[in-house]
């Protein structure tokens, strides 16, 4: 990740990390306007289920975040889910979303 900025490798590893800690199919890290980050992992549930992205833009949401800055994923996936990008785009539609591998290496997005 030489080519990310400090706070963009950040985002990926600690999407890394909620990933790992739970062997969840996905990962992902929310930074909000204040520089306040949120993650989250992949819910499967039979009730409920939200892709992890979804699942760190609604953490970040219910602390009242109104505007984001940047997320990542981490996931074996070729694209970031379109719901989970919605939820980004809902509050902020020009915040990037990196998609990393994972082991940690970014992939330009389709």
């Amino acid at each position: 990740m030489p080519d990310l900025e400090a706070e963009d490798r950040k985002l990926v590893t600690l999407a890394r990390s909620s990933r790992a800690r739970i062997q969840a199919p996905e990962g992902a890290a929310v930074r909000d306007t204040d520089g306040r980050t949120y993650l989250a992992a992949t819910v499967s549930l039979p009730s409920l289920r939200l892709s992890a992205l979804q699942a760190a833009v609604a953490a970040a949401v219910s602390s009242g975040v109104t505007g984001l800055e940047a997320a990542a994923v981490v996931s074996d996936a070729d694209a970031v889910e379109e719901a989970g990008l919605a939820a980004v785009h809902d509050l902020t539609p020009s915040a990037p979303v990196l998609l990393a591998g994972p082991d940690g290496t970014v992939r330009p997005r389709p």
